[in-house]
């Protein structure tokens, strides 16, 4: 209710009372100003009151929500089931316009709020979790390995000549497939395997480089979150080397921005060398369904460019979730849980060592992967061909996700076991 509400409700009741109850909304409101005014999460999270009162107030704003507004278009936010409403909280058009992905929607003011001020907040957490000098992001409604295509397919209009992407080798598909979508041809690095660790080969990157000459090459595309034994790409190295020959580099950083080591390399190879656009998952960061994520980076035209190469409009859902739940965290509660998985990845190294010993096998010596972690099933092997792909059946079933089985002929011994330990 405003002011005008209150005071004919005066005539009711008490007037002492309307004012408390006025008092405690404007309470409310006060965060909800600050939030809108300073576009940065807040420190404390807010209540579940909080925030569904700025949901209500935001889809009101919504062409879709006027009291007798008469849509006769194919885009007017109608909904035929409740539920379906009630779940986006009758936030129905979307997000952007047919030409960009961060457009204002006519249509939508409400949305187009949120859309902004979700980038807002995103681009603050970032910062807050270690890429201080990044200064421009946008949530995309595509998980990691489409938003990586989507980077691609801009940075062919920069370089019209180039077919190849250079990779340092990262056994996940979604990565491989994100370069042969957009249509390029991965150029696969294999690493170089240090102690236990496999790690970026960065004179093989540059020798590739030269062999198939600097306008060939649309970029290259490195890693950070990764499971053991491969550890980080040389993310430095790598940025200094693009700088160098005037390349292109893109980082998958999938899962990093919960590690404040991964955060820390691509904060520094924006400083040292050249970082154009990295991305990161909303759903392995910030708990939220599968479906969206993030791209950031250090030249707002280029970013801008990335979120205008996406076609139509766009669903909000990732936006939506990823907003409600940084608001019901909080800044300070965000950091908590970035300070609760490093604890727990420490707890786990100790009991997984300890692990090993009883059964006379060893945790890989993996010191700079601060996620994942493996440890060796030699003597399992020995025992059957296809005992440590059982073993890993036979943790699923006990209702352990996470663990996997693989073999690695580089290492010396030759199966491992790693447990991711993601937020």
């Amino acid at each position: 209710m405003n002011s005008e509400s209150f005071s004919v409700g005066e005539r009711l009741i008490s007037g002492a009372y309307l004012r408390q109850g006025a008092q405690a909304r404007r309470a409310h409101e006060q965060l909800i100003r600050v939030f809108i005014e300073q576009g940065k999460c807040p420190e404390d999270g807010w209540d579940e009151s909080t925030i569904e009162l700025f949901l209500n107030e935001l889809a009101i704003l919504d062409s879709n929500n006027f009291l007798g507004n008469c849509g006769v278009g194919e885009r007017e936010g109608r909904v035929a089931s409740g539920l379906v409403a009630r779940r986006h909280y009758r936030l129905i058009h979307g997000i952007g316009r047919s030409g960009d992905i961060a457009a204002i929607q006519p249509k939508a003011a409400g949305s187009s709020l949120l859309n902004k001020l979700t980038n807002s907040m995103m681009l603050d957490i970032l910062k807050v979790s270690g890429v201080r000098s990044v200064t421009s992001c946008f949530v995309v409604p595509l998980a990691t390995g489409m938003s990586l295509t989507l980077c691609f397919l801009t940075l062919r209009h920069e370089r019209p000549k180039a077919k190849y992407i250079i990779w340092p080798r990262i056994d996940q598909k979604s990565c491989f497939k994100s370069m042969l979508t957009a249509g390029f041809e991965p150029v696969v690095i294999e690493n170089v395997l240090e102690g236990d660790e496999l790690r970026t080969d960065v004179k093989a990157v540059e020798a590739k480089i030269l062999e198939l000459g600097v306008e060939n090459i649309l970029c290259v595309h490195s890693t950070t979150s990764c499971f053991a034994p491969r550890v980080p790409d040389r993310i430095e190295e790598l940025a200094v080397l693009c700088s160098k020959y005037s390349i292109p580099h893109i980082v998958n950083n999938a899962y990093g921005v919960q590690s404040s080591k991964c955060m820390h390399l691509i904060q520094q190879g924006s400083r040292l060398g050249r970082i154009d656009a990295f991305v990161q998952s909303l759903d392995k960061n910030f708990m939220v369904p599968v479906g969206g994520a993030i791209v950031a980076g250090f030249n707002d035209s280029f970013i801008e460019a990335i979120s205008k190469m996406y076609p139509g409009r766009a669903s909000a859902s990732p936006s939506l979730d990823v907003l409600i739940t940084l608001l019901s965290l909080g800044a300070s509660g965000y950091k908590q849980l970035l300070k609760e998985r490093k604890e727990m990845y420490g707890y786990l190294l100790i009991e997984l060592r300890n692990l090993a010993e009883v059964y006379k096998e060893r945790l890989l010596d993996t010191p700079h992967n601060p996620i994942s972690l493996g440890m060796s099933l030699k003597n399992l092997e020995e025992q059957s061909g296809a005992a440590v792909t059982q073993l890993g059946s036979m943790l699923f079933t006990r209702q352990v996700s996470g663990a996997r089985g693989t073999w690695n002929p580089l290492l010396t011994s030759s199966s491992g076991m790693h447990r991711n330990t993601e937020l």
